[in-house]
């Protein structure tokens, strides 16, 4: 399923202050974590207080995530049993962290098939997975096609330089290494993603005060194909939404183009020239990304 992603906000899904505060940002997608930024002895009552937040918040029109624990820990299964059963339909999307192959994606999909025949669920809950492991980046392709759920793969840059050895200080961008030192996995994954029509999307940019780093990392991840990027901080919402989300005027000059191009393939043209600039179905394909995410933002 194909939804708004420019903005995907983390949110700890043991503090309901922050909850609440998430539940009135801007971002496109909300997550309420279960993993990383909730303690072992507290993700017992954080599965109570997500689905609490989940069934009572105002949420808007926005999609609703949550983070489970990797399937190698012994939370996941009871991370999905009890927030499904708790949230039901107020539950969009579960997200999987660290993916190493494509039957951690079909162990989580088959936990969902079975919950929502027994709840009687007319709405089916998608998937997204983070590649934050060497082993799930061998294995992207895998991944990517391994149910239907899967909406989204996302890159983890943390644990992926955990995972590959790199320095904690190379997390956004290495003194040592020259341009983006993600760039080959960041590739790879937006790739596959595309190959599986699927979405991509960022990872996190931990430097929570430093917004030009942020956007400037949002625009590379914007021009290898990326949808969106995650947001540690409703600060970052705003710079991000205007990173993946076209102008009015970028969408007005879009379907100028689109609609020219088809009254000349009527006439029998290939190609046409639109204020000094060449229009063929190669560019149409990119004029398409565009309008795509117009349709998707309502615009």
């Amino acid at each position: 399923m194909r939804r708004p992603r420019r903005s995907e906000l983390s949110t700890p899904g043991s503090n309901e202050r922050m909850l609440a505060a998430a539940a009135r940002s801007d971002a496109d997608l909300v997550f309420m974590d279960l993993e990383d930024s909730v303690a072992p002895t507290e993700k017992r009552a954080a599965r109570d207080k997500v689905v609490r937040a989940l069934t009572t918040l105002d949420w808007k029109p926005r999609t609703r995530a949550v983070r489970i624990n990797s399937v190698e820990t012994p939370y996941a299964y009871r991370d999905i049993i009890e927030v499904v059963e708790g949230a039901r339909e107020a539950l969009d999307v579960i997200i999987l962290p660290k993916a190493k192959s494509g039957k951690d994606i079909w162990w989580v999909s088959c936990l969902l098939d079975q919950l929502e025949e027994d709840l009687g669920m007319t709405k089916r809950i998608g998937l997204e997975v983070l590649i934050e492991e060497v082993e799930g980046l061998i294995n992207v392709e895998e991944i990517a096609t391994a149910t239907p759920r899967l909406e989204t793969l996302i890159f983890g840059p943390g644990d992926f330089a955990g995972s590959q050895g790199v320095p904690e200080y190379a997390i956004g961008a290495s003194p040592h290494y020259p341009g983006d030192i993600w760039h080959h996995a960041r590739a790879k994954i937006v790739v596959a993603a595309r190959a599986a029509k699927i979405d991509a999307i960022d990872g996190p940019y931990p430097a929570i005060s430093d917004l030009d780093g942020y956007q400037r990392e949002a625009q590379w991840s914007a021009a290898l194909g990326f949808q969106g990027k995650w947001a540690l901080h409703p600060s970052q919402i705003e710079a991000v939404n205007k990173v993946f989300g076209p102008t009015a005027d970028e969408v007005e000059r879009a379907r100028t183009l689109a609609k020219a191009y088809r009254e000349a393939e009527a006439q029998g043209l290939g190609a046409i020239t639109i204020d000094d600039e060449m229009v063929d179905a190669a560019s149409i394909r990119l004029v398409q990304n565009k309008l795509d995410m117009a349709e998707l933002l309502g615009m």
